[in-house]
């Protein structure tokens, strides 16, 4: 008796053990930090798992708009995405290029092999683009579309990984989290405040990324603080008009400059427009008080409450594809 309960105590402890290094190992894979190679810049990204979900809201949501319906069911590929939204730290430094003599060496093992001096670079803005609210660890801002998208062509060929913008899908995914409910933490505003900064307590400015909590995904501010760009064209019928072909990673190919998707609210923003199926156009009106002629393709100085994140798929897209995403 006593050596079947040696037995099995012993056989008990091997399972536990090798319970424990499976866990580690499936929790090691959630997350991975990119380092900005002779900086002391790090780019955290979380695993967001493939799977399905309800995208848009129902008519009975608190704050619905008629562009976030009908709900249906859509599928995603696993992807990664950053933890946080990009910061002035980061992106001062695709504006400046000062960095572009650190690139990597472009080998056949990366997945994407570009000369960074090939990359187009934003023009220096005429004037200060945090408009006073901070840029240590703040979230940059006012950028077109364009500008995050070749960020993310300079971030991929400075580090050999492939990086572009999320669909709209993809972020509102992400920012779900699993949930079917108007926010990624439930229904209730009153726990809003612990979630994001909006209008009524932002004090009328963005503030640090990462000072709220996440999402059950790991994913901080995805509710307020700074709207977020994604890829796709904007339409008020999206939803509505789409197949049952196009559910699979759904993407609404641009075929012109306005108006394309932004989500997230900010901390401009009401509660309703923080939902995480709260959808909203781009406009050229952002760029009114631009004093440049032709306006500025790099820069909206009327969207203080405007930047991004980006996100990497396991799933590498051919060199062509990869331009498109950059916005060539």
């Amino acid at each position: 008796m006593k050596n079947k309960k040696n037995k099995f105590t012993f056989f008990t402890k091997v399972n536990l053990f090798f319970l424990l290094v499976f866990s580690f190992l499936i929790h090691s894979q959630t997350k991975y930090v990119e380092e900005i190679f002779q900086t002391d810049e790090k780019l955290k990204m979380v695993f967001i798992p493939a799977g399905s979900f309800l995208m848009g809201s129902s008519r009975s949501e608190n704050g619905h708009f008629g562009d976030e319906g009908p709900q249906h069911e859509v599928s995603v590929n696993a992807f990664w995405m950053s933890q946080y939204e990009i910061t002035w730290n980061l992106y001062n430094l695709f504006v400046t290029r000062e960095i572009d003599k650190y690139q990597k060496n472009i080998d056949n093992q990366n997945e994407v092999s570009i000369d960074v001096d090939a990359i187009s670079g934003a023009t220096t803005p005429y004037v200060e683009m945090s408009f006073g609210m901070g840029i240590d660890d703040f979230p940059a801002i006012s950028m077109t579309q364009l500008a995050a998208a070749r960020f993310c062509q300079w971030l991929s060929a400075m580090t050999g990984n492939f990086y572009r913008l999320p669909t709209e899908a993809e972020w509102e995914y992400a920012c779900r989290a699993g949930t079917k409910t108007a926010y990624s933490f439930g229904n209730n505003l009153e726990d809003l405040e612990d979630y994001a900064w909006y209008e009524s307590n932002s004090e009328n400015k963005y503030h640090k990324v990462g000072q709220k909590l996440p999402n059950l995904w790991g994913l901080y501010d995805m509710h307020g603080n700074v709207s977020e760009w994604t890829l796709d064209q904007y339409s008020a019928t999206t939803f509505r008009k789409r197949k049952e072909n196009e559910v699979n990673n759904p993407y609404v190919i641009p075929s012109k400059k306005y108006p394309r998707v932004v989500r997230g609210g900010s901390w401009m923003d009401s509660p309703k427009r923080t939902r995480s199926a709260s959808r909203r156009p781009s406009s050229k009106e952002w760029k009114r008080q631009d004093p440049q002629i032709p306006k500025s393709l790099w820069w909206h100085t009327d969207a203080q409450f405007l930047g991004f994140r980006v996100v990497r798929p396991l799933k590498i897209p051919s060199e062509e594809l990869q331009k498109k995403y950059w916005g060539y």
